[in-house]
Formats: structure tokens, sequence, C-alpha cells
């Protein structure tokens, strides 16, 4: 997958998250390192659970997933 791709998919998947969990996002570089991060959360957590994801969709669900679970532990750690 080129790089823009990939910074193209984590800021699309930031942005979803950042919508569900909070009702925004957080901005365009942020997005990206939670989308980005989020991917690698995403791929671990599928991997896990025995779950594939193939094409552009299946790469945005992945990263989405991810970012949704990385911004709930934050929250979690945050609340106290």
């Amino acid at each position: 997958m080129s790089v823009i791709l990939f910074l193209i998919i984590g800021g699309v998947a930031g942005w979803l998250a950042g919508l569900i969990m909070k009702g925004r996002g957080f901005g365009v570089l942020p997005n990206m390192g939670i989308g980005i991060a989020g991917s690698l959360i995403g791929g671990f957590l599928f991997s896990l659970l025995g779950l594939s994801s193939h094409g552009l969709i299946g790469s945005l669900v992945t990263a989405t997933v991810g970012a949704l679970v990385l911004l709930w532990v934050v929250q979690k750690i945050r609340s106290g």
C-alpha cells in the first residue's frame, strides 16, 4: 500500500473514530496519528480473533475499529 493511501486511510479512520467517540474529529494530524495507531491495533486485534480484511474498505474498517479501541482505552485511563 502506498504511503499516501496509508495516511489517507489513517486520517479517515481517526476522523470516523472521533465522530463516534466524541461527536467531532480531532484535526488533520491528530486524526492521522490516531488512525495509523488504530490500524496497528486493529490489525493485531483482528488477527487474535482470526478475522482478516481485504481491500480499501477492509483496511478502513480495521483502522477505525483499532482507533475506537485506542480512544476508549485513553478515555478509561484519563477518567481514573
